[in-house]
């Protein structure tokens, strides 16, 4: 208390001067309308400014969430257009209902939701890392998929992450139809730009135009028929002269990648078993009947 008061007796006069200036200005702006709009109009604006910044380092600090948010609704959707389109059939049997909503074929899968944490654009082989792996039930060869369509096949599986195969990577080979035109190819990357992948042996005598959309084909154990890889771009004559080559222009932006989901689906998984079985009884009655008998 000693201190305090020995404070205010040697810096009295600069207390009162500050107290005068703080009178004088309250009274400045207070009782003349001028000098009263400047400040009112200046301190709206910074706190406008600061608000307005707050409300930035919010939303981008939620953006994780609302892009999680997001892609589970887009999911749900989906789902629930399948559901009508398929009511809707079953009265009109009308077949075009069928081809609506994205992810129509996706209702009775299950769905794994991660998060892109590593990609990579500029090679020959990308590969994308998610923050999924055996513990959240992830296995190898499972289709991944985001809300624009394909993304790649699980390739690695740890405890918690997961290394994928994008389309974008030269070792990717998934089976892709035209819609509606029942002619299957396989998509391949050449490299370069991100958004272009090439659809191979599709048949001379095919019919089709630019802008026809290319789906998963469902002749394979990962994808189920129908997700959207892209549209038809252009076309061109293979090597050899005996099909066509068709540039496809991708769904995916993988260069804004963030969030996928993983196909779990066991119809899928014992299709696959079921096909190496077939596969390995194949191999070995081929080795049997090689083999000189005796």
């Amino acid at each position: 208390m000693h201190n305090l008061a020995e404070f205010l007796r040697k810096n009295k006069h600069w207390l009162l001067f500050f107290f005068l200036e703080v009178v004088s200005i309250v009274l400045l702006f207070r009782f003349n309308n001028y000098q009263g709009s400047v400040w009112f109009t200046s301190a709206n604006i910074l706190a406008g400014r600061t608000y307005e910044m707050s409300s930035k380092v919010g939303s981008y600090l939620t953006m994780g969430k609302v892009n999680k948010e997001l892609t589970r609704r887009n999911v749900i959707l989906e789902q629930q257009v399948h559901e009508l389109s398929k009511e809707l059939y079953e009265k009109t049997r009308d077949p075009k209902y069928l081809s609506k909503g994205q992810y129509r074929f996706l209702a009775p899968f299950n769905l794994i939701e991660a998060k892109v944490v590593s990609n990579s654009l500029n090679k020959s082989e990308n590969f994308i890392t998610i923050n999924k792996g055996s513990w959240d039930g992830i296995k190898r060869d499972m289709g991944v998929v985001c809300g624009n369509g394909v993304v790649g096949t699980v390739y690695l599986v740890g405890i918690h992450y997961s290394v994928v195969i994008p389309i974008l990577n030269a070792r990717s080979n998934i089976s892709c139809a035209i819609q509606g035109r029942d002619y299957f190819g396989y998509l391949h990357w050449s490299g370069g730009v991100s958004d272009v992948a090439y659809l191979d042996d599709i048949p001379r005598h095919a019919r089709f135009k630019l802008g026809d959309r290319v789906v998963t084909s469902g002749y394979s154990s990962i994808f189920p028929a129908g997700v959207l890889v892209g549209k038809v771009k252009h076309v061109y004559n293979s090597d050899d002269g005996l099909s066509f080559r068709v540039a496809v222009q991708l769904s995916t932006d993988f260069g804004n990648l963030r969030d996928v989901c993983v196909i779990d689906d066991a119809i899928l998984h014992q299709r696959r078993k079921m096909m190496i079985t077939a596969q390995d009884s194949i191999k070995k009655l081929g080795d049997g009947v090689s083999q000189p008998t005796e």
